[in-house]
């Protein structure tokens, strides 16, 4: 398996000609942004270890990443989250459901600082924890060669003026970018608003120049919440590019991309492809519960 080299498409959106990094073809179980965050933990060897540790959302994209992960180096996960729904628990679906049949344990503590627990409690010689969203150092590993990819690209290509967009949650995959490329990279934040993210950014590097450029939007959008331009957008995209985005961060990843001045000048713009698209039918599911008839899956 190869987890290097992603393609990069050239296509058009709203008349405007973008090209997408297509870090979701990496490979059909371990891709993504995830599968560059982790790529450090599948190259090497850890044999002391027994087990991953790590927590999240019970349909986040780093629990079936994790879980594929620990399958492929033989390892058990131990996955911890704050509340997992009588719903999802009855009808299992999208990363949930992927992540037990890997093996995984995803295991419900109703605590308010889940971390702190684990590392009073649950770490030992024998233990890899992995921080939330792969919020490590250990991910500069991966993402330095997407960095590379993007800078032999570019320079291929003669490409002097690139601007890349990614939306962010933890913002790990953006700063070390931003870290490893001389290109300018903007990010908004999905998870939180931007003190929360800039927080995430000094908590792995504390040297601002190395910090991407974060995009400011009018509105605030909550992190999970349901927004009817957001799906729209996601179909407004599927039907311009013929490529499928995740429904959760991408959505908002569009909507500063189009509002940023950029869209509008003479720059090469790359949108990084980040993968997560098996939450979609989850969140599509979700959508139409909430809108009903609002909305249109044929439009």
């Amino acid at each position: 398996m190869n987890y290097k080299n992603s393609p990069i498409t050239k296509t058009k959106f709203r008349n405007r000609t973008i090209y997408i990094k297509r870090d979701d073809l990496l490979d059909e179980k371990f891709s993504g942004n995830k599968a560059r965050k982790f790529y450090y933990f599948l190259e090497n060897d850890f044999p002391n270890i027994k087990k991953i540790v790590s927590f999240g959302s019970a349909q986040a994209n780093s629990l079936y990443s994790l879980s594929v992960l620990a399958k492929l180096k033989n390892l058990k996960l131990d996955f911890y989250v704050n509340h997992i729904s009588s719903y999802l628990k009855e009808n299992p679906c999208g990363n949930y459901k992927a992540s037990l049949e890997n093996g995984a344990n995803i295991i419900e503590k109703n605590d308010e600082n889940i971390q702190e627990y684990i590392e009073k409690n649950l770490l030992n010689e024998e233990t890899l924890f992995i921080e939330e969203g792969g919020r490590v150092q250990e991910a500069q590993y991966g993402i330095k060669i997407l960095a590379d990819e993007i800078n032999s690209w570019a320079k291929e290509n003669s490409i002097k003026d690139l601007k890349i967009f990614l939306p962010s949650g933890t913002g790990t995959t953006a700063l070390f970018l931003q870290k490893n490329l001389s290109f300018e990279v903007l990010t908004v934040p999905c998870v939180g608003g931007e003190e929360y993210l800039k927080n995430q950014f000094f908590h792995l590097e504390k040297n601002e120049n190395y910090h991407p450029n974060i995009i400011r939007l009018g509105k605030k959008y909550h992190f999970g919440k349901l927004y009817k331009e957001f799906f729209e957008i996601y179909e407004e995209v599927l039907r311009d590019t013929n490529i499928e985005f995740d429904l959760l961060y991408d959505p908002l990843g569009f909507i500063s991309m189009c509002s940023s001045k950029y869209f509008n000048e003479d720059t090469t713009l790359l949108y990084i492809h980040q993968g997560g698209i098996l939450g979609n039918k989850t969140m599509i599911d979700r959508y139409l519960r909430k809108f009903k008839n609002k909305i249109d899956l044929n439009n």
